[in-house]
C-alpha cells in the first residue's frame, strides 16, 4: 500500500455529540402519539459479478433524521465463505480511507486470513459519498476537477505557494458548496456506521462482524458505540486515536495525534536499515546510516531549490511530493523507493527544463468525497492563519513531514459548514457485547503506535495485540504470528493474552 496522496488513510472521527449520534431517533406522530416506523432494512438481489464475487445495491436513509424519507444508493459486494465448514456469518470489510473499497476489494480480499475466508462471507461496500455508490460531486467530470486543482502543490512551501494554494483551495470548497447537494450534510462516518448496522440486518447477521484498516478503524469504533449490543468480533488494524481526532485543540489532527513524528520516525527507520546494507540490496544506502541520512537531507535541499526529474519520461518530483510519497505504508515496497530516491539523487544536479510538466499527484482522486468526510468528522480549525502558525511548529519539531501534516486538513478552514451535521464524538467506553482486538505495529508511518495503545484504553471491551515492526497495518505488512492471533480470536473469540508481542515475517532490506 503506498502512501495515499493528499489525505491519509486514517480516521476521521468527530467534534461534537449531538442527539442523532447515540441511536436513530424515535419520531412521534402528533396524530398516532406512537414512535414512527424506522428505516427499512435493504433488501440485496446478488448478482454475479465475476472471480467468485456477487454484487448488489442496496437503499439507505439519506438522512436518518427521517429514517423514511428521501434514500440514496450503496454499492454493496462479497464473496461468500470458500470452506465446506460452519459458516460464521458476514465479515464486513473496510481497508481504510476514506475512500472507495469495491474497486480493490478483490485485491485486499486475497489478504484475508484463508480459514477467516473459509468461514465468512466477507462483504465490503462504497461508503456514501464515494466510488459506485451515491456520490459527493462538486465538478461534472474527474477532468474538470484536475483543471481546476492543476496547478495545487500537495501542501505550499514558502509564501508565493500559500497565497495562491489557500485562493484555489477557497475557490475549490466554495463550488462545493453550491453544487454537492443534500447528501453534503449527511456524508460522516457516523451515518457510514448508521448504513453497515443496516447492511448487516441486510445480510441477516444478528451483530456485526468486522475488519477496519486504518480509517476503518474509526468508522468501527464509531459502529461499536453506536450500536454495542449489536458489535460482534472486531478486529481494529493501525488505528487512530480517538480522543485526539474528537477533540479540537487548536492545532491540525495530523500534529494533534502526531502523525508527523510517526512519519519522520518511520523514514528514519527506513534511513537507519539502508545504511546497513550495500547499495545492492538498498540503492540509496551512502555506506553508513548517518551517511545515508545526510544524504537524504541533502536531497531534500535540492529539492526546496528546484524540482528533480525522475528517469521515468515526464515524471518531475517536487520537495512536497517526495515528502508526501516516502516512506510508503507497506515496507516491501522499500527496495523500490530507494531504488527511485537514487534516480532523484543523480538528477538533482541538474535543473528541468523550464516549462516541464511538474508530476500531478491529485489525478483520478476525487478529492471533495474525501474532504465531506475528513471535513465532517475532524475538528480542524477555521482560521486559515491557524495552518500558517501550525507549519512552522510542525517544521520545527519534524522538517518536511510535519509541513505535511499541517496542511493536510487545511482545506477545512473553507469547507460548507453544513457539511457537520451528523458526527460522532463519543462516548467510546460504551460496553460492547464482544470485546474489540486492537492490532498495531510499532513503527507505522500512518497512525502511530501510541494510537494503537489509546484505542485499546479507550474502548471499553479490547485487547491489544503488538506487532514489533514496520509500516501501516499488520495486513499489509504481514505477521504469521498476528494473523494466527487474528483467525484464532475471528473464527472462537479467544483474544490474545495480555501484552502479547508478535513479530514481523521479513524486515526491510533483510536488515
Amino acid at each position: 500500500m503506498s502512501k495515499t496522496r493528499w489525505w491519509r488513510p486514517v480516521i476521521v472521527t468527530a467534534v461534537a455529540a449531538t442527539a442523532v449520534a447515540v441511536s436513530v431517533p424515535t419520531m412521534v406522530s402528533a396524530a398516532a402519539s406512537r414512535p414512527a416506523a424506522g428505516p427499512r432494512v435493504p433488501v440485496l438481489h446478488w448478482r454475479s459479478c465475476g472471480h467468485g464475487f456477487q454484487c448488489a445495491n442496496a437503499r439507505v436513509p439519506l438522512d436518518y433524521r427521517h429514517p423514511r424519507g428521501r434514500t440514496i444508493r450503496l454499492a454493496v459486494m462479497r464473496h461468500r465463505a470458500t470452506g465446506p465448514g460452519r459458516r460464521l456469518g458476514s465479515m464486513f470489510f473496510n481497508q481504510g480511507g476514506p475512500a472507495d473499497q469495491l474497486d480493490t476489494f478483490p485485491q485486499a480480499y486475497q489478504q484475508i486470513p484463508a480459514t477467516i475466508r473459509a468461514r465468512y462471507d466477507v462483504v465490503s461496500f462504497d461508503p456514501r459519498g464515494f466510488g459506485e455508490s451515491t456520490a459527493i460531486r462538486c465538478f461534472p467530470t474527474q477532468a474538470d476537477e484536475n483543471r481546476a486543482l492543476s496547478r495545487l502543490p500537495l501542501f505550499p512551501v514558502g509564501r508565493r505557494q500559500q497565497k495562491s494554494w489557500e485562493r484555489t483551495v477557497a475557490r475549490y470548497d466554495a463550488r462545493c458548496g453550491r453544487t454537492s447537494g443534500a447528501l453534503l450534510a449527511h456524508d460522516s462516518s457516523a451515518d457510514v456506521a448508521r448504513d453497515m448496522n443496516l447492511l448487516r440486518q441486510a445480510v441477516g447477521d444478528r451483530a456485526l462482524n468486522y475488519y477496519g484498516e486504518s480509517y476503518g478503524t474509526g468508522l468501527g469504533a464509531i459502529y461499536a458505540n453506536l450500536f454495542p449490543a449489536r458489535t460482534g468480533r472486531m478486529i481494529f488494524d493501525g488505528n487512530i486515536s480517538l480522543a485526539e481526532w474528537s477533540r479540537d485543540r487548536g492545532l491540525p489532527p495530523g500534529l494533534r495525534d502526531g502523525s508527523d513524528v510517526a512519519d519522520a520516525d518511520t523514514m528514519a527507520a527506513f534511513l537507519r536499515l539502508c545504511g546497513r546494507v550495500s547499495t545492492s540490496t538498498c540503492a540509496f544506502s551512502a555506506g553508513t546510516p548517518a551517511r545515508t541520512t545526510a544524504k537524504w537531507n541533502e536531497l531534500l535541499r535540492r529539492l526546496l531549490r528546484h524540482p528533480v526529474a525522475s528517469d521515468q519520461p515526464k515524471v518531475v518530483w517536487t520537495y512536497a511530493d517526495v515528502l508526501t510519497d516516502f516512506p510508503e505504508y507497506q515496507f516491501t515496497s522499500w527496495p523500490d523507493d530507494a531504488a527511485l530516491l537514487q534516480q532523484l539523487w543523480v538528477n538533482s544536479t541538474h535543473k528541468i527544463p523550464s516549462g516541464t510538466p511538474l508530476l500531478q499527484p491529485l489525478a483520478g482522486v476525487r478529492l471533495e468525497q474525501i474532504l465531506a468526510v475528513g471535513c465532517s468528522d475532524v475538528p480542524s480549525p477555521r482560521n486559515p492563519a491557524a495552518y500558517v502558525r501550525a507549519a512552522r511548529a510542525g517544521y520545527a519539531r519534524s522538517g518536511g513531514f510535519g509541513l505535511y501534516e499541517a496542511w493536510h486538513y487545511a482545506p477545512c478552514a473553507w469547507w460548507p459548514r453544513e457539511a457537520a451535521t451528523d458526527h460522532y464524538a463519543g462516548p467510546w467506553n460504551r460496553r460492547t457485547a464482544s470485546p474489540i482486538l486492537i492490532v498495531g505495529n510499532t513503527t507505522d508511518p500512518a497512525t502511530p503506535y501510541s494510537n494503537s495503545v489509546a484505542m485499546a484504553r479507550d474502548l471499553a471491551r479490547a485487547r491489544l495485540l503488538t506487532v514489533r515492526g514496520y509500516g501501516h497495518t499488520e495486513i499489509t505488512n504481514p505477521s504469521a504470528c498476528a494473523a494466527n492471533y487474528e483467525t484464532r480470536y475471528m473464527l472462537t473469540g479467544a483474544l490474545p493474552p495480555a501484552g502479547t508481542v508478535c513479530h514481523q515475517d521479513a524486515t526491510p532490506f533483510g536488515a
